[in-house]
């Protein structure tokens, strides 16, 4: 393709999102964001909602709900109706956490890459039941994706009852493993919680070929649908025990038509549920952006990113902390230590400098604490490289590397 016809189509799938065009946005990981079309759709369907909310909740919902989840279970791989529709992510670690039935010493494992949000939702039930949670160390930098694997196994015994994995981690930005995880996990009689918060839209998914007990994607970051939209996938043998974190009228239903699973989870109580209804949007929206659909998307984006990692390392004059398998559209890069006291609330002292001072809006991560800390960068069809080259300019030009 011409440079020039590359260009206009670039321009185009920028111009196609509400983002500030005097802030230099490298944070798509942390929100997402919606584009303008799909923002439009959801506002029509509120329209309809709002001209009779009785016609809309009790005779028109379910079927839309259905259209959602053939819609998201032909992305994804999955059987609708294995499909629950969720708020977000860290909602469906919370649902899976507090279904299951844990004795006294029974252990739950997550690695030091979780974030913070799932890892509180398995110590909460674990410290109503008497389990406890273990952490399995996945070093970073990191030279191989082994390592993740052998982390979590050296860590799994004959009391682990659940093993939660990031698909692809919030702090650094690495894709694990999953495939091979849950295999190994799964020939010792272990389930996996598969956290793919980042993964629908960054990578390619067939959840049925996974065969993870449950895997949680939000739909509101690299699928960018409006916020409020996840799903958790419950493979069919794990479903009965499953229960909503709140009980609606499912639980004493008296239809026959719909699996338990599909009533306990489909009709909760009154919310907005437009967010969700506009995911088949999202998906069309962002395969229309660009010639390729949405593999050309997704290699777009990975492209853009590894591009950005190498400028942000070679700037610093420090190594790529992962090799260029474990990135999908995320990458954090160490830098120099945090200085001083941890921060007791907001952001990284760093990362206000950045938004105040050059309108940048980038997160500053700690990891694995304060005061070590890397720059995380994101990659969506909105970016340009240039503005890669912006962040490591300012960084260079007032923080030092990390040693």
């Amino acid at each position: 393709m011409r440079a020039s016809y590359r260009a206009i189509i670039d321009a185009m799938a920028a111009d196609a999102f509400v983002l500030d065009p005097s802030i230099t946005f490298l944070n798509h990981g942390s929100f997402g964001a919606c584009p303008r079309a799909v923002l439009e759709a959801q506002a029509r369907l509120r329209a309809r909602l709002e001209s009779d909310p009785v016609r809309f909740f009790t005779r028109e919902l379910e079927g839309l709900l259905d259209g959602v989840r053939v819609a998201l279970g032909a992305f994804v791989g999955a059987d609708p109706d294995d499909l629950a529709l969720m708020p977000n992510a860290t909602h469906a670690v919370s649902t899976v956490a507090r279904s299951l039935r844990l004795e006294p010493g029974d252990e739950l494992v997550v690695t030091d890459h979780a974030y913070n949000a799932c890892r509180n939702a398995l110590a909460e039930v674990a410290a109503r039941s008497g389990a406890r949670v273990v952490v399995a160390h996945v070093p970073f930098p990191i030279r191989a994706p082994a390592e993740v694997t052998g982390a979590v196994l050296a860590v799994c015994g004959a009391r682990t009852r659940l093993v939660l994995v990031d698909h692809v981690t919030s702090p650094t930005g690495l894709v694990f493993p999953v495939a091979e995880i849950v295999a190994a996990l799964a020939a010792r009689g272990v389930d996996t919680l598969v956290d793919g918060a980042h993964a629908p839209g960054m990578l390619p998914l067939e959840l049925r070929a996974l065969g993870a007990a449950y895997y949680t994607g939000n739909c509101h970051k690299w699928l960018c649908a409006p916020k409020g939209a996840a799903f958790l996938h419950v493979r069919r043998d794990r479903q009965e025990p499953m229960m909503p974190l709140a009980i609606g009228h499912g639980w004493n239903s008296p239809r026959r038509d719909r699996s338990r699973f599909r009533l306990l989870f489909d009709w909760i109580g009154t919310a907005d549920p437009t967010a969700l209804l506009c995911v088949p949007v999202a998906i069309d929206v962002l395969a229309g952006l660009v010639p390729g659909g949405w593999p050309e998307v997704r290699a777009k984006n990975r492209a853009l990113a590894l591009a950005g990692r190498r400028l942000l390392c070679d700037a610093l004059g420090v190594a790529a902390p992962c090799p260029d398998e474990m990135i999908g559209t995320l990458a954090t890069v160490p830098i120099a230590d945090g200085v001083g006291p941890q921060p007791e609330v907001g952001p990284d002292p760093l990362q206000e400098t950045l938004f105040r001072e050059h309108a940048i809006e980038v997160p500053i991560v700690w990891f694995p604490t304060w005061p070590r800390r890397g720059v995380r960068i994101s990659a969506q069809l909105y970016n340009r490289i240039e503005q890669y080259d912006q962040l490591a300019r300012v960084i260079v030009a007032g923080y030092a590397p990390s040693a």
